[in-house]
C-alpha cells in the first residue's frame, strides 16, 4: 500500500523570483522598461500564488498556475527588453562605463537562468502539482528517468534539478543534463539559449573590450 504523493515545496521558486527582483533593482535606470516599480510589482504578484500554501498540491486550482505562468512570462519579456536596450546602447552610443555594462550583463544573464528555471519547473508534466500526483507527459527527460538505478526509489525532479538544467543550458547554449521532449520545452530551451548567447557573445564581449 502506498501513501499519498508528497506535495512539492513552493519556496525555492519564490526565492528565485525574489533574487530576480533584486537583480532588476540593480540595473541602471536606462535599462528598465516602463516605470521602475512595474517589474517589482509583477514579480511580487507572481509570488502571491506561490506563497498561498507551503506546497504545490495535486488538487490545486488551474487558475493558480495560469496566473503564475502569465506573470512569469511578463518577467521574461521584461528581461529580454532590458537586454535589447543594453545592446542598443552598446551599438548606438559611445559607452565608456564598461564595468557597469559587465554588471548589467551579469544581472540579465542570471535573471534569464532563474526565470527559465521557474519555467521548466512549471511546465514539466503539467506543473509541480501534477508531478506530485504522478500524472502528465514528461516535457524533460532527466538521466534518472532513463536509468532509474541512478536515483533512489520514487525519485522525481525538484526545483533545484530544473534550475541546474536552466544553468547548464544558459552556459552551454544546449541541453547538458535534461533533454527537452515536447515542443514547448524545446521552445523554452531555444529562447533561453538565444538570450544567453546575445548576452555573452555581444554584450559581455563589447564590455570587456571597453575595459581594455
Amino acid at each position: 500500500m502506498t501513501g499519498e504523493p508528497s506535495p512539492e515545496p513552493r519556496w525555492p521558486a519564490s526565492v528565485a523570483l525574489l533574487v530576480c527582483l533584486g537583480l532588476n533593482l540593480a540595473l541602471p535606470e536606462r535599462l528598465v522598461v516602463g516605470p521602475r516599480w512595474l517589474l517589482p510589482i509583477l514579480i511580487t504578484l507572481a509570488l502571491v500564488p506561490l506563497s498561498l500554501r507551503r506546497h504545490r498540491h495535486p488538487n490545486e486550482s488551474p487558475s493558480v498556475r495560469v496566473l503564475t505562468l502569465s506573470l512569469i512570462a511578463l518577467v521574461s519579456v521584461a528581461n529580454v527588453l532590458s537586454l535589447t536596450l543594453l545592446v542598443h546602447d552598446l551599438l548606438n552610443t559611445n559607452v565608456t562605463a564598461g564595468r557597469q555594462l559587465v554588471y548589467s550583463a551579469i544581472s540579465i544573464w542570471l535573471t534569464n537562468v532563474l526565470v527559465f528555471g521557474v519555467w521548466f519547473w512549471e511546465i514539466d508534466r503539467g506543473g509541480p502539482h501534477r508531478r506530485a500526483a504522478g500524472g502528465g507527459w514528461a516535457d524533460l527527460q532527466f538521466p534518472q528517468m532513463e536509468n532509474p538505478t541512478l536515483a533512489p526509489p520514487g525519485w522525481r525532479p525538484r526545483f533545484l534539478d530544473y534550475l541546474y538544467t536552466s544553468f547548464a543550458n544558459g552556459s552551454s547554449f544546449a541541453p547538458a543534463d535534461a533533454m527537452p521532449l515536447s515542443a514547448r520545452a524545446k521552445a523554452l530551451f531555444a529562447s533561453e539559449a538565444v538570450v544567453s548567447l546575445v548576452t555573452v557573445a555581444v554584450v559581455a564581449a563589447r564590455a570587456v573590450n571597453i575595459l581594455r
